[in-house]
């Protein structure tokens, strides 16, 4: 496996549309705005197979304090492969001095963000106002 972590901003619509169906995230179903706000991140963090996006993430910041992570997936047939660590890892090089890094994770997710050094946010209850149906 030779996968390559890039900070390109050089994703066309059809590559981020194609993981996001494999993945089954509802965001699909807003490509522009989809695109858009990824693109318009504060950072943006892709994992590539050759030419194929493979796994993706993105980071909203102030740029000094605070950092919330709204996004990090791997196509399914990468999955179990260490990209999600790579993302990870990558975003931890940028931001591992803010005082607070933040994201909601549900199912699978937990326990992945739990062996990337993630914890409960003490008593706090993620909230949210969420158009989408996959949760």
């Amino acid at each position: 496996m030779n996968i390559k972590i890039s900070e390109t901003r050089d994703v066309s619509i059809e590559q981020i549309l194609e993981l996001y169906n494999a993945n089954k995230w509802s965001a699909v179903e807003k490509p522009t705005e989809l695109r858009n706000g990824l693109l318009n991140s504060h950072s943006l963090i892709s994992a590539w197979d050759g030419n194929k996006l493979v796994g993706l993430g993105n980071a909203i910041s102030d740029g000094h304090l605070v950092v919330y992570y709204p996004h990090l997936l791997v196509h399914p047939n990468y999955q179990g492969r260490g990209i999600g660590h790579m993302i990870s890892n990558k975003f931890q090089e940028k931001y591992k001095d803010f005082h607070m890094q933040m994201l909601t994770a549900d199912g699978k997710a937990i326990d992945f963000y739990k062996k990337v050094g993630f914890e409960k946010a003490g008593e706090s209850m993620p909230m949210w106002i969420y158009k989408g149906n996959e949760h």
